[in-house]
C-alpha cells in the first residue's frame, strides 16, 4: 500500500508539474501576445506614388501589424533629406537613393548608415528625349541642349555613361532647369531632351500628350550602368538596440514587394487611397515599368530580392568616382549590411 502512495503521490508531482509548465508556457505567450509593437519612425525620400507601392501596402494589408511593429511614415523633399533625417535620428529608417548615400558617408562626420534592402535593383536613371527634336541613339546628343533639374540624382552619373559610350561631354550643352518645368519643356520643345528617372519623365510626358512612338528613353542600365537606387537604409544606433525590429521590417517589405510584382494592379488601388490626387490609369504605368526595368530584373530574378552583387557594387561605386572625389573609397560593406535580409526562401520571386 505504501508503494502504491508512494507512486500515486509522484505521479501526481510530475503531472503538476507539467500543469505549471504548460500555464507557464500559455503566460508567457499572452505576454508576447500582449507586447506592445515597436514602433518605427520612417520617412520616404518623396511624395507617395506607385513606387511606394510596397510601403502602402505593408500597411494597409497589416503585414507591419504582423511582424509587431508600429509604423509611421512620413516624407522627405528627397533622398539627400531623408538621409539627413536618419543621421539625425529624428527618422528611424527611410528610403532613399544608395548612391546619395554612398556620398553621404564620405564626409568625415557622416554618421555610418548603411542600407539593410534595395527595393530597385536596376537605378532608374535615364535621358528622356523627343525623336521629332532628331534624338533617335544616345549618342546623337551631340550637338543638343540637355535639361537637367536642381538635384537631378541621374546626372551625377552621366559623365561615366557618357565616357563608356564614347560621348563628349562638351558636345552636349546642358541646361538647368526647375524640376516642375522639366517634362513641360521637353514637350514644348525648348530643349532636346532631360536627364530623370524613367519611371517618372517618360511617363509623365506620355500623359502630358507626348505620342509613345516621339519619346526615346536610354535607359542608363542599358548602357552599361551597374547603379542600383532607392534602398531602404537604416540609423546605427536604431539597428544596434533593435535588430529584431529592423529584421521584422525587412520581412514586412519583402513580403509587400512580392504583392507588388504578383498584383500591381491591386497594389496600386491601395496606393491611390494614401495619394491626394492621382490618376490610376498612369500610376499603374509607372509601375508596371518600374517593375519591369528597376526591380523584377535578371539579379533579382536569379538571387531574389533585396540584396547586392559586391562586385557590381564596386562598380558603381567607380561610376560615382568619375564626378565625385572621394576622400575615402568605400567598399560594398561599407554601404549595405546583409545580415537583416531574409532567409532565400523569403526572397525569391514566386
Amino acid at each position: 500500500m505504501r508503494n502504491v502512495v508512494k507512486s500515486f503521490s509522484r505521479r501526481n508531482l510530475i503531472l503538476s508539474i507539467s500543469a505549471l509548465a504548460v500555464a507557464n508556457g500559455a503566460s508567457q505567450g499572452r505576454a508576447a501576445d500582449d507586447k506592445a509593437p515597436v514602433a518605427i519612425q520612417f520617412v520616404l525620400d518623396r511624395p507617395i506614388d506607385a513606387v511606394a507601392a510596397p510601403f502602402v501596402l505593408a500597411s494597409t494589408r497589416g503585414l507591419y501589424g504582423a511582424e509587431n511593429l508600429a509604423v509611421t511614415t512620413t516624407v522627405a523633399s528627397g533622398s539627400r533629406d531623408a538621409i539627413a533625417r536618419v543621421a539625425s535620428g529624428a527618422s528611424d529608417m527611410a528610403l532613399a537613393d544608395i548612391n546619395a548615400l554612398v556620398r553621404y558617408r564620405d564626409a568625415a562626420d557622416a554618421v555610418p548608415i548603411k542600407a539593410v534592402f534595395v527595393l530597385l535593383n536596376q537605378a532608374p536613371y535615364a535621358i528622356v528625349a523627343r525623336r521629332s527634336r532628331g534624338v533617335t541613339s544616345l549618342g546623337s546628343l551631340d550637338g543638343k541642349t540637355l535639361g537637367i533639374a536642381e538635384g537631378d540624382l541621374a546626372i551625377r552619373l552621366w559623365p561615366a555613361l557618357a565616357r563608356r559610350n564614347n560621348i563628349k561631354l562638351a558636345n552636349v550643352k546642358q541646361e538647368k532647369i526647375s524640376a516642375a518645368v522639366r517634362e513641360p519643356m521637353l514637350s514644348a520643345g525648348q530643349v532636346d531632351a532631360v536627364s530623370g528617372f524613367s519611371y517618372l519623365s517618360a511617363v509623365n510626358l506620355r500623359d502630358r500628350g507626348v505620342p509613345a512612338d516621339d519619346l526615346a528613353v536610354f535607359r542608363f542600365g542599358d548602357y552599361g550602368s551597374a547603379a542600383y537606387g532607392l534602398a531602404v537604409i537604416a540609423n546605427p544606433k536604431f539597428v544596434a538596440e533593435k535588430p529584431e525590429a529592423v529584421k521584422a521590417f525587412v520581412r514586412a517589405i519583402a513580403t509587400a514587394t512580392q504583392l507588388t510584382i504578383q498584383q500591381p494592379a491591386k497594389a496600386i488601388d491601395d496606393v491611390l487611397t494614401q495619394m491626394e490626387s492621382g490618376s490610376r490609369d498612369l500610376e499603374l504605368e509607372r509601375l508596371r515599368v518600374a517593375i519591369r526595368d528597376n526591380i523584377l530584373t535578371d539579379d533579382v530574378r536569379r538571387d531574389g530580392l533585396g540584396g547586392i552583387d559586391p562586385a557590381r557594387f564596386e562598380t558603381s561605386i567607380g561610376e560615382i568616382a568619375e564626378d565625385f572625389t572621394f576622400h575615402r573609397r568605400p567598399t560594398a560593406s561599407d554601404v549595405f549590411d546583409d545580415a537583416f535580409l531574409p532567409g532565400s526562401m523569403g526572397r525569391k520571386i514566386n
